[in-house]
């Protein structure tokens, strides 16, 4: 099956009538008519009932008739972007982040890349860091931003960002709001907002409570819905220092050696890259990150640790 018999097929089904399907292909009727045959053949039977002032859609023409009508469009749209890819104005990059990394993060290193590569595209993939490993294999984004990386992921290259701690945030009227910390022993009782990840678990429940079982309450995959439910006093939201917060939330700090974590840069060890990625790589490893940490709790009466990178 060749693409130009699909455009041939496609024309006579939407006008059917040979000889103005040829004229909208600028091809002769007798070749239009020949690579239709050619299809016929190819699919096993007649597409098209052929009368002298008549053409209609056989009961085959009418099933494969969408299916052909999808082969055309992904055709056409796999040269379109090998065209933008082509031109000198086009430069795609592929981030991806774990569910709990914040794109305000990438913001900054974005416009110090998009200063010298011009035509820059960015797109951002949203996964767990298991996923986002296979996404870098596969090729499906170029780099990623993720907590949790397997220090045992082969054919992964990996540079710590930097380290950030965990934060409560709460509204103002909130017992634990006026705490310079707070312990983990401090929220039993509480009601914590839960943030699930893409398999339906909270994303901090291993790695910030330490044996401390939570008491989970409302839900959410997305960081936004949980702010405005902390902010309406509907419970305490466990969250990166470095995830912008609305201005009505109070930050405050935990108390526990687990309640840190390290965010890594990663990608294909070996892999040759491209232009964008080689400035992106670059710029993020060369970045101070601990103001970016910093600047998304904007609270300066805080002691805050610093961050290593």
């Amino acid at each position: 099956m060749e693409l130009h018999q699909v455009r041939y097929f496609l024309a006579v089904a939407k006008t059917l009538n040979f000889t103005r399907a040829a004229e909208q292909c600028h091809v002769t009727q007798p070749a239009l008519t020949k690579a239709v045959q050619k299809l016929e053949h190819e699919l096993g039977g007649p597409l098209l009932l052929r009368e002298r002032n008549l053409t209609q859609l056989t009961d085959l023409g009418k099933q494969v008739l969408p299916m052909l009508e999808r082969t055309l469009a992904s055709a056409e749209a796999v040269r379109t972007a090998a065209r933008e890819f082509g031109r000198s104005d086009v430069v795609p990059l592929r981030l991806g982040l774990s569910p709990s990394v914040s794109a305000a993060l990438i913001l900054q290193p974005f416009r110090e890349v998009s200063a010298h590569v011009p035509g820059l595209r960015l797109e951002l993939r949203e996964a767990s860091p298991e996923v986002l490993t296979t996404m870098l294999l596969n090729g499906e984004v170029s780099a990623a931003l993720m907590d949790g990386l397997d220090a045992s992921a082969e054919r992964i290259d990996s540079w710590a960002l930097f380290r950030e701690r965990f934060v409560v945030l709460v509204d103002v009227e909130h017992p634990l709001a006026g705490r310079s910390e707070i312990g983990l022993e401090d929220l039993r009782g509480q009601t914590i907002l839960e943030r699930v990840g893409h398999d339906g678990r909270d994303i901090f429940r291993d790695t910030v409570f330490e044996g401390v079982e939570p008491s989970f309450g409302h839900r959410s995959g997305h960081d936004a819905h949980l702010q405005h439910l902390a902010s309406a006093g509907f419970g305490a939201l466990i969250s990166p220092e470095h995830v912008p917060r609305r201005p009505e939330l109070v930050a405050v700090p935990l108390r526990s050696v687990s309640a840190w974590r390290e965010i890594h840069l990663a990608v294909v060890q070996g892999r040759r890259y491209s232009p964008a990625l080689d400035a992106f790589v670059k710029v993020a490893r060369l970045r101070d990150w601990s103001f970016a940490v910093r600047s998304a709790t904007p609270d300066p009466s805080r002691e805050r640790a610093p961050a290593h990178l």
